[in-house]
């Protein structure tokens, strides 16, 4: 388990399943909790809610980040567990994602919408092309970087896989105006699998991602 923090937000992540997905928990100094991600490995994932809490682990929200299975194959379990959390996703991947688990949406999220999480507001991104309704969330904060949890949108190196031109473009030109252009270089990237990256390691690569096309 890795753990940082930003003004308001404790952030703690593991990674889960045989993808080995990152699952992110972010704990406001409020005690409100929003678990991006259930994506395998319930009892991991109990495990990391049971970390710095007080009593029974408690959980407010649940966001998956895409409809694709290997984000979602705890979400059924985690939600049994936590009747409580409210579930959260892209308001284009809810149907697949219900279909997928039987765990109904109960909010569909939007480009620009916020999720208030205690006194921290965290910003929604709609992605659109890795799925219709891939979503990333923004925590900023005074004095901090911007911390990005990008799903499968944004990783080192590129953006997420898609299933053809269309799907890229859509995903890079969503990626270059709603992040790229909003977010400063210190701004640091936490993708769906694999290491941190920050948008300043990564803007120099934008040319050359959009002429490979992946």
């Amino acid at each position: 388990m890795e753990s940082f923090a930003v003004p308001g937000v404790v952030v703690r992540t593991i990674a889960v399943g045989h993808m080995d997905n990152n699952v992110y928990l972010l704990t406001a100094t409020t005690g409100e909790r929003l678990l991006v991600d259930a994506a395998a490995d319930p009892d991991a994932i109990e495990g990391l809610l049971a970390v710095g809490a007080d009593g029974p682990s408690r959980l407010d929200h649940v966001l998956t980040t895409h409809s694709h299975r290997d984000h979602l194959g705890a979400l059924a379990a985690v939600v049994r567990a936590h009747p409580e959390a409210a579930t959260l996703a892209g308001e284009d991947d809810a149907e697949a994602i219900t279909g997928s688990t039987g765990v109904e949406i109960t909010r569909p999220l939007r480009n620009g919408e916020v999720i208030a999480l205690g006194g921290v507001d965290l910003d929604v991104i709609g992605l659109r092309g890795h799925t219709p309704g891939s979503v990333a969330l923004a925590c900023s904060r005074p004095g901090s970087p911007t911390h990005l949890f990008t799903g499968d949108a944004l990783f080192p190196g590129g953006v997420g896989r898609t299933r053809n031109e269309r799907d890229f473009r859509s995903l890079l030109d969503d990626v270059v105006e709603r992040v790229f252009s909003v977010f400063p270089d210190d701004t640091v990237v936490w993708p769906g699998h694999g290491r941190p990256t920050t948008l300043g390691a990564e803007r120099p690569h934008l040319d050359q991602w959009s002429a490979r096309g992946w």
